[in-house]
């Protein structure tokens, strides 16, 4: 029973103490810039701030997103069923496939709208 501890003890052990030593490495290996003059401005690029930050975009770079959202939470969905696809038996096998369609559905839709045509 100890050992567990052990091991979470000392895990975390070294992990503080790989946080600490690269503080330490770079404290003394960094080059010592202070900030004055133009590091102190609010972009250090060369261009000059002109606008407003909040900016509106066209509503395809918002839905794109949500697609690209809706198909990596499928792949998250996937994994799990694929490692108990055995036990599941039919069932499981009709629900995936169903849930597999609603997605296929809502990628249907995204393309006749145009949502993944960047022109």
């Amino acid at each position: 029973m100890t050992y567990s501890y052990i091991d979470i003890v000392a895990t975390a052990i070294v992990a503080v103490g790989f946080i600490v030593g690269n503080y330490g490495l770079v404290a003394l290996l960094a080059p010592k810039n202070p900030l004055q003059g133009e590091k102190l401005e609010t972009y250090e690029c060369g261009e000059l701030p002109f606008d407003d930050a909040l900016v509106n975009f066209n509503i395809r770079y918002y839905v794109f997103a949500l697609t690209f959202f809706v198909f990596d939470m499928e792949a998250i969905f996937l994994y799990p069923w694929a490692i108990v696809f055995g036990s599941l038996g039919l069932a499981g096998l009709v629900e995936m496939l169903s849930f597999l369609l609603v997605l296929g559905i809502g990628l249907f839709y995204a393309y006749k709208k145009r949502v993944l045509h960047w022109v």
